[in-house]
């Protein structure tokens, strides 16, 4: 079994927001917000990832896919698509997709209501949130997971094997 933790991502065209979470308890919190590398004005801070998921090597990976409010997607999407097709082949770790449509906006209302409304933090808060939609979509789809037995014990999900 994995380490059970995952990093989730808001990927926008300035910044990418990161999360991290756990299976076990469906939660997530937000880490950064990865802004575009110095000096070049476009791309990926590939190098700032890279350490992000040194240091939590992560089981796999979430990216947030666009999508209008009637659940078609939008050309922004075939960005965050490409995104996580990015990762898999850098990291060899599966990414999945999950809907984001207005975790921003939730995550500015709620940085707001606790005095921590920043821009660059609505993208972490949001990459938080389409983090933990997705763990506890995991959660509700295999709800025996923490009763999943290994040698007789309740197998823990943060132990190496």
């Amino acid at each position: 079994m994995g380490s059970g933790l995952y990093l989730g991502f808001d990927f926008g065209e300035r910044r990418i927001g990161v999360a991290v979470g756990q299976l076990v308890t469906g939660t997530a919190r937000a880490l950064e917000t990865v802004s575009r590398p110095p000096r070049m004005g476009v791309g990926i801070h590939w190098p700032r990832i890279s350490e992000l998921l040194q240091v939590w090597q992560p089981q796999a990976l979430v990216v947030g896919m666009p999508l209008h409010l009637d659940g078609t997607p939008i050309p922004f999407g075939q960005r965050a698509q490409r995104f996580g097709q990015q990762l898999a082949g850098r990291y060899r770790l599966p990414v999945f997709f999950a809907d984001e449509r207005l975790t921003s906006a939730a995550a500015a209302s709620a940085l707001r209501e606790q005095g921590r409304y920043r821009g660059e933090a609505i993208d972490a808060e949001a990459a938080a949130m389409i983090l933990t939609s997705w763990l506890e979509a995991q959660r509700r789809l295999y709800p025996n997971y923490l009763e999943m037995q290994v040698g007789g014990k309740v197998a823990n999900p943060h132990e190496h094997r």
